[in-house]
């Protein structure tokens, strides 16, 4: 008795584990990574990561964590409805320069696993980022057939 007991128990818990949506079938963004190319030191980004609620149901965006104080992610407060689309919103400000990749893990309400979303680029000082503007300006346009 006491192994069937067991069994039965360990069969409903595997049924329950199964049962978790896996993300990537909950929700669907049109990209996964943005790279912002050359940016101006201390100077605040944004950038509007869009998806879409693929399920059947409504879907609630439970959180959306930054992997530092640098990144702010801002997520929608209100159920996505099954088919419609809503953004997650990464502000980026940069103090120092260099070049970045940062992360935003965003997690489900009743889904286990999350996704990561990333933002990344180079930081550059007011006086290299000026330097860059002025070389990005002095390249001549593509010629159009």
């Amino acid at each position: 008795m006491k192994k069937v007991f067991l069994l039965s128990t360990a069969l409903a818990f595997t049924i329950c584990a199964m049962a978790q949506p896996v993300i990537d079938k909950v929700i669907k963004f049109e990209t996964e990574v943005h790279d912002f190319g050359k940016i101006k030191q201390s100077v605040p980004v944004t950038y509007d990561f869009s998806f879409k609620n693929i399920s059947k149901g409504a879907v609630v965006i439970e959180s959306a964590t930054a992997s530092c104080g640098c990144t702010t992610p801002v997520k929608p407060t209100e159920p996505i409805a099954a088919g419609t689309s809503n953004k997650i919103t990464a502000g980026f400000n940069a103090g120092s320069p260099g070049p970045f990749t940062k992360t935003i893990t965003i997690k489900v309400a009743g889904n286990d696993e999350s996704k990561v979303i990333t933002i990344k680029g180079e930081v550059l000082t007011a006086e290299a980022y000026e330097e860059y503007l002025k070389t990005k300006e002095g390249t001549p346009a593509p010629v159009k057939n």
